[in-house]
């Protein structure tokens, strides 16, 4: 299949700066952080070369997959409308399954679900732009 391979890139780098302003002080640090009982010392901990790398090889993983899944030549409604149903029916309804069973509350659900949800939905604008 004929993969636009810098729209995948143009997409995963997309969805990684959405991510650091998602969880950024701007929007939701303050809650996640809260929700899932993280201090700022703890949220730094580890090696940063494999948090924010491990995160963009994952996200260009997922803008391949859902390329590889909107085909060729998606027209940008039902690429924008998949990744809005990918993001909201898929990643957060399975999210939502696991706080369900790990007692996680519905904030840190609404807070990473979302994030998912608008993730895909911009993976679905630039593939459906990009092809």
């Amino acid at each position: 299949m004929d993969i636009n391979w810098l729209a995948v890139g143009l997409a995963a780098l997309a969805t990684f700066m959405l991510g650091g302003l998602w969880y950024s002080p701007a929007l939701f640090t303050k809650a996640w952080m809260r929700e899932t009982g993280l201090s700022e010392e703890a949220a730094r901990a580890g090696n940063p070369a494999i948090v924010f790398g491990g995160s963009f090889v994952l996200s260009l993983i997922s803008a391949a997959v859902f390329a590889v899944f909107l085909g060729p030549d998606p027209g940008l409604g039902f690429a924008v409308g998949a990744g809005l149903a990918a993001g909201l029916g898929w990643v957060a309804t399975s999210f939502g399954i696991n706080y369900l069973f790990e007692r996680k509350s519905l904030a840190l659900f609404l807070i990473n679900g979302g994030f998912h949800t608008v993730q895909f939905a911009l993976f679905g604008l630039i593939l459906g732009l990009w092809h």
